[in-house]
């Protein structure tokens, strides 16, 4: 298996630091307002990566955080006129009815940075003790910043330079800092603020701290991954490795993992631009299912670029598979219970998504092996085959179903896909009320009345309903497009 290194730039083999166990840390999100379709991505990747790690038999701690503490929470709830504990509540919660849908499977471990002050502080004290950050009074407490010129090694992961960083800085007029870089572990409470007793008085983490603190406490002083959206790579990333490998004297973690942006008519999504999408808005129009393989339709470090038509075209590939998962089960009502034999598409198929998936977690390629595979299935249905091609068709769907597992993919019955269809697409008519005039028109075909069948299709047509006639009953799918 070989993952791309942001750290070494280029694609490493990957090898725990314990064999088979893996410990991942992904940053999660700023607890104040609804995840868009870049938090999406970010989630979908790493869910991703754990599920395919454990489905080549890692055994994998995976921990994801929440920030609940931030100026971002602070003033939402200042405007809101409510406590800041309520504004982190609230939206962690939206956040986990947003990713739920999506599919991404809870982390191990979820940390809230408000829970891991004294880790923090800890951190802190050290670093001041060992020359890598100061202290700056204000007013009753003081400050504390991390001194960015201390760290030799300041730049490496993002690969830009001390001396081009600091002469492209803005530089405020701020007394306090002894550099433009330097960045706060620890702030000094402001009138109206949250606040936690630290040998500085009054005050709060900087954001950069809390994943160090959380990171090496439930993974250790060096991590297998860290990773997260390509934004964080600097300054945040950045930061976390420096005080972190200050305080250990160690690397801080061997592989790191970025994910690419999710851009709209070529731009990244930005507030100040207005072209952010809520995944809430995105669910009410479209199947979690369709946007979770939209995701994973580009390698997961591309740019990918979101729009209507191309979620339409996720939509269609979705019902692809679970059109052909209806044929096959209709082809082997009557299963074989003999042992099956191995089938070399089968095998093959397997191969193939393995070499997709450990080529740096290739999860379009990966997808475009479970296509062909179906594509295939197909040409052996449309051939009618004898029964005892019904082992193959057995296995097929047990091989689509635990390829599919992995991206979290192809999970449903057929029915319930239609059936979360059927409610997107606004039918103008409810599942009773279908059933209703597909029993209504088998009637009229077994009286052979075959134009009241054939009005009845028709409807149901003009409604984006199709109807597929079987020997023993009738299917209904959803028009797609």
């Amino acid at each position: 298996m070989r993952v791309f290194n942001t750290l070494a730039g280029k694609l490493e083999d990957f090898k725990p630091i314990n064999d088979k166990k893996v410990g991942i840390y992904a940053c999660g999100v700023t607890v104040y307002d609804l995840c868009h379709i870049g938090h999406a991505r970010s989630a979908v990747v790493f869910d991703v990566i754990v599920r395919y790690l454990r489905y080549r038999d890692y055994n994998v701690t995976f921990v994801r955080n929440f920030t609940d503490i931030d100026d971002k929470i602070i003033n939402r709830a200042n405007r809101e006129g409510v406590s800041w504990k309520e504004i982190a509540h609230k939206y962690t919660e939206e956040y986990y009815r947003d990713m739920d849908q999506l599919g991404i499977t809870r982390a191990d471990i979820e940390p809230k940075a408000t829970e891991h002050i004294q880790e923090m502080i800890e951190i802190i004290q050290i670093l001041i003790n060992k020359g890598y950050a100061y202290e700056v009074d204000e007013g009753h407490s003081k400050s504390v910043y991390f001194e960015v010129s201390k760290f030799s090694d300041y730049g490496k992961l993002s690969k830009k330079k001390i001396d081009e960083l600091m002469h492209g800085a803005r530089v405020e007029v701020d007394e306090r800092k002894k550099a433009p870089l330097d960045f706060a572990l620890w702030k000094a409470s402001k009138p109206g603020e949250p606040w936690w007793e630290s040998p500085w008085g009054k005050g709060r983490p900087g954001w950069h701290i809390e994943c160090s603190a959380m990171s090496i406490k439930y993974l250790g002083e060096t991590l297998d991954i860290h990773g997260g959206g390509a934004d964080l790579i600097f300054p945040h990333h950045e930061n976390e490795l420096a005080q972190s490998e200050a305080y250990t004297g160690k690397p801080f973690a061997r592989y790191w993992i970025h994910n690419g942006f999710v851009t709209i008519n070529k731009e990244k999504m930005s507030k100040s631009i207005g072209n952010v999408l809520n995944i809430r808005d995105l669910l009410d129009k479209y199947e979690p299912e369709a946007l979770r393989l939209f995701l994973l339709s580009s390698h997961y470090r591309s740019p990918i670029e979101f729009s209507d038509e191309y979620i339409k075209e996720a939509e269609v590939s979705v019902d692809r598979i679970y059109s052909s998962i209806m044929r096959i089960e209709d082809f082997i009502k009557y299963p074989d219970s003999s042992a099956s034999k191995t089938h070399p598409i089968i095998e093959n198929t397997k191969s193939e998504f393995i070499k997709a998936m450990d080529d740096d977690f290739n999860t379009a390629r990966a997808l475009g092996v479970i296509f062909e595979f179906v594509k295939e299935l197909n040409r052996i249905m449309d051939k009618k085959p004898p029964q005892e091609e019904t082992v193959l068709l057995q296995d097929a769907k047990k091989i689509i179903r635990e390829l599919g597992k992995v991206l979290n993919l192809f999970q449903k019955d057929p029915i319930d896909w239609y059936r979360k269809l059927l409610m997107l697409k606004k039918s103008e008519m409810t599942e009773a009320e279908l059933n209703e005039l597909i029993e209504e028109r088998a009637h009229a075909r077994k009286n052979k009345d075959w134009q009241k069948a054939d009005k009845i299709r028709a409807e149901l047509l003009s409604k984006g309903i199709i109807l597929e006639d079987k020997t023993d009953k009738t299917l209904w799918k959803v028009k797609i497009g």
